[in-house]
């Protein structure tokens, strides 16, 4: 395969006629390839006193001999057997340290050759920068010792990362971590002769789960689950490593804030065939820190007994944590609607604490009159408790005081009105090093950080300071037009400084340390070069337009370099879009994205055809609206397409710079989704580029995307959101592709399979690229230079 992709890379390849005859990987023009293939600017990070400045650098994309490698799927993960951790990461590839001061590099001494990095955290008083290396046969710990400028390995087994999280710091000298209790070698051998059937059974029960993928299907897979998943808790300490407790199929481990004891989940018999590994029983307990049981707080039951419903819970308490401004407090949430939200009830949740020595019974903190989603502590005065309906798409916030436990609404929206979103609380360590609210002004206010900051403008992100008293948000500093710049982190609060990245349409997002009050003082951290210089040229607009209906859309247009309408006429244009539901016209009219972002590209995006001559439309609205209180978006979502669709192409026309008989249209996932239904209900595309999509909603009938309603609530609205149901009538050519292991609940590659089977069957035109190895989203090198090879051709041959 490698030899065979260098002699292709050597060639300059040419549209034939073999093109549907070929099945060997294809180079797409040097311009789109170059551009796929140009590395990314490094991560940035700074310690909490800007005093050091971590780049970390990574690599474009695995090769497919890479993707490969040995990979286990089961109990809805996927691993690599031969190191016990997930089989598809994005490791970091180098580490650079720096003082910000001088800008001097710090040589780290003992990292790991071929360095693949990942868990990066500061232990708490920022001396140290711990990180998981991955090896081919196993998982290494590895503390880089800012002050000897050394890299250590600390562990003398190798840490398990099947589930959840691998360590955490314990305090500036010590780690708690998990490790293998087993070899790769000796794991459990599938038997020729099976000892019998695989059975499963239900008795009047219902469990409406989604249609998750690579679960457990017999009692080998779960003698495999355990095996890899079966883990050791160690504490290091001064070069000690001691084990603690006995081993477990721990999924998470939290320490308490007072760093005396240990929140853990462990997973628990019998394994579900019907959920993933998170939705199996668990066990939840305390545990000091050797190891020995303080407290079993829970025994949950699997997750398919959770009631069917975007609102809706299992009867059970859900959401442990421990709380961030207490020395070592739990809390918790319980329904009081026996979990279904359409239950009358004054108040539809409860959350609780337990506080050490944990022998006395929890207490209430407080009621929710809505599905409680999460807190943030601050003091004994300010907590912020969220509140959301996913079905009615709202959510509030309010603050709890512990000291009286009073609640007080402060603020309500809808999820989809990102104009009035206030952002999120900007958040400090207290002295237990916990991240807590960040209060200002003597604490009567909290200050807020929006990176996205939509608006009428566009996207404009702010930091403001909400009032307690008053409810009011003020923004203190926002992001001018002509550059799109947001707050990375808050430095000192106080003095507004901050470390911002800041970019424009031809300027590379760089990082500074920025005062908000002062901008004389800005200094800049990098100098990140252009990695697109094909790009350079194209031009970039957010387009505004209506649709039939007066529901207002916006897409990013991308033109290609020199190109001028008067001369070169109208051009071919790729639509590229993923529907979104809305309850409310106004939001769904709301400007999304900023034109004065730096263009990068990843191998979904369409852009790169820019390169070739295309107009591309980018980021396409494509809102499915509720048109009244008594109907669902879904309702008409056919129509609804063809109204944003329709809105699109006139707009484009109108323009000058779109042909109307040359218009393609595109999407992932959902978005593919869309392209097929658009060519099964219009004659509005030449053309349409399909990738990774459901096309027979009857394969997902307990819901899709925000729709709840089941198949059998809602057959009719299943079918005709089906565009396999009208396979017969996508007369307009359509190439679908589809990773072969798509991991992505829904999007079983079956899908694909089946419409291409039905499309060839009634004679339609299409073409069906089973990419190797690939999941939802595509990573390898030659996959995906290839796909942008086939969606080139496609368009070449039936658009342009």
């Amino acid at each position: 395969m490698k030899k065979s992709f260098l002699i292709l890379a050597l060639s300059v390849l040419s549209f034939s006629a073999s093109y549907a005859q070929d099945d060997s990987y294809q180079l797409p023009p040097k311009a789109i390839s170059d551009l796929l293939l140009a590395k990314p600017t490094p991560l940035v990070r700074i310690d909490s006193k800007a005093e050091y400045l971590l780049l970390l650098g990574r690599n474009s994309y695995p090769t497919v001999e890479e993707l490969g490698q040995p990979e286990m799927k089961i109990a809805g993960l996927r691993l690599n057997p031969l190191n016990f951790s997930p089989s598809r990461q994005s490791p970091i590839s180098s580490i650079t340290l720096q003082t910000i001061r001088t800008g001097a590099k710090i040589e780290i001494a003992g990292l790991p050759k071929n360095l693949a990095a990942g868990s990066i955290a500061w232990n708490p008083s920022e001396t140290k920068i711990a990180f998981a290396q991955t090896e081919v046969n196993g998982v290494d710990l590895y503390v880089i010792d800012i002050a000897s400028k050394k890299a250590t390995r600390i562990n003398s087994v190798p840490l398990n990362q099947v589930l959840g999280n691998a360590f955490t710091w314990v305090d500036d000298q010590t780690i708690l971590y998990k490790v293998t209790t087993h070899e790769a070698a000796g794991a459990p051998k599938r038997p020729i002769t099976p000892k019998g059937p695989t059975i499963q059974q239900n008795v009047g029960k219902a469990a409406p789960r989604p249609t998750f993928q690579d679960l457990i299907k017999s009692p080998y897979d779960e003698s495999l689950f355990s095996y890899y998943a079966e883990a050791q808790l160690v504490v290091y300490k001064n070069g000690v490593n001691k084990k603690i407790g006995e081993p477990a199929l721990y999924n998470s481990f939290q320490l308490s804030p007072d760093r005396r004891y240990i929140l853990t989940r462990s997973v628990a018999k019998p394994f579900s065939y019907a959920v993933p590994a998170y939705g199996f029983p668990t066990t939840v307990k305390v545990l000091d820190l050797d190891g020995k049981t303080i407290k079993e707080i829970a025994k949950l039951p699997s997750a398919e007994s959770a009631p069917a419903g975007n609102d809706n819970v299992q009867n059970v308490p859900r959401g442990f944590d421990w709380r961030d401004d207490e020395p070592a407090s739990l809390v918790y949430a319980m329904p009081l609607d026996s979990g279904f939200i359409k239950k009358q009830v004054e108040f539809h949740d409860a959350v609780y604490s337990l506080s050490a020595p944990f022998t006395q019974e929890a207490k209430e903190l407080f009621k929710t009159k809505t599905r409680y989603a999460g807190v943030i502590w601050g003091n004994n005065k300010v907590a912020l408790v969220t509140e959301v309906l996913r079905g009615k798409q709202t959510s509030k916030v309010s603050r709890y005081s512990s000291a009286d436990g009073s609640m007080e609404v402060l603020y309500e929206r809808n999820l989809t009105d990102a104009y009035k979103n206030p952002g999120s609380p900007v958040l400090t360590k207290n002295a237990l090093g916990r991240e807590v609210i960040q209060f200002t002004d003597n604490g009567t206010k909290i200050l807020m950080n929006n990176p996205v900051g939509s608006s009428d403008q566009g996207d404009l992100p702010f930091i403001s300071k909400f009032d307690l008293a008053t409810k009011k948000n003020e923004i203190i500093w926002r992001a001018k037009p002509g550059y799109f710049e947001q707050v990375e982190e808050v430095i000192d609060a106080d003095k507004l400084i901050v470390l911002s990245r800041k970019e424009s349409q031809t300027e590379v997002t760089n990082y500074f340390i920025k005062n908000l009050l002062n901008p004389s003082q800005d200094k800049a951290l990098t100098q990140f070069e252009n990695p697109y210089p094909n790009l350079v040229g194209i031009t970039k607009e957010k387009i505004k337009y209506k649709r039939a209906d007066g529901v207002d859309l916006t897409g990013d247009l991308y033109l290609p370099k020199g190109y001028n309408k008067e001369k070169d006429g109208p051009l071919p244009v790729l639509i590229w879009a993923y529907p979104r539901e809305f309850n409310s016209a106004a939001d769904a009219a709301q400007i999304r994205g900023s034109k004065d972002r730096f263009t990068t590209l990843s191998w979904a995006s369409p852009i790169y055809y820019a390169t070739q001559g295309y107009a591309i439309l980018d980021n396409a609205e494509m809102p499915i609206v509720s048109t009244d209180a008594s109907k669902k978006p879904n309702d008409n979502f056919v129509d609804q397409l063809r109204l944003n669709a329709s809105a699109a192409i006139d707009h484009l026309v109108q323009l000058g710079v779109g042909d109307r008989k040359r218009m393609a249209v595109g999407g992932h996932s959902y978005g593919a989704f869309m392209t097929a239904n658009l060519l099964a209900h219009t004659d509005l595309f030449k053309a349409g580029i399909a990738r990774s999509g459901a096309y027979n909603r009857t394969l997902t009938p307990f819901g899709f995307q925000n729709e709840d309603r089941t198949y059998w609530q809602a057959p009719q609205l299943y079918y005709e959101m089906s565009p396999f149901s009208y396979a017969d009538k996508i007369k307009e050519p359509i190439l679908l592709v589809h990773g072969e292991q798509d991991d992505n609940t829904g999007t079983f590659p079956i899908n694909s399979e089946r419409l291409y089977a039905a499309l060839k069957g009634n004679g339609g035109t299409t073409r069906f690229v089973y990419l190797p190895y690939e999941a939802h989203s595509y990573r390898g090198k030659e996959n995906v230079l290839h796909l942008l090879w086939e969606q080139f051709q496609w368009l070449e041959k039936y658009v342009k």
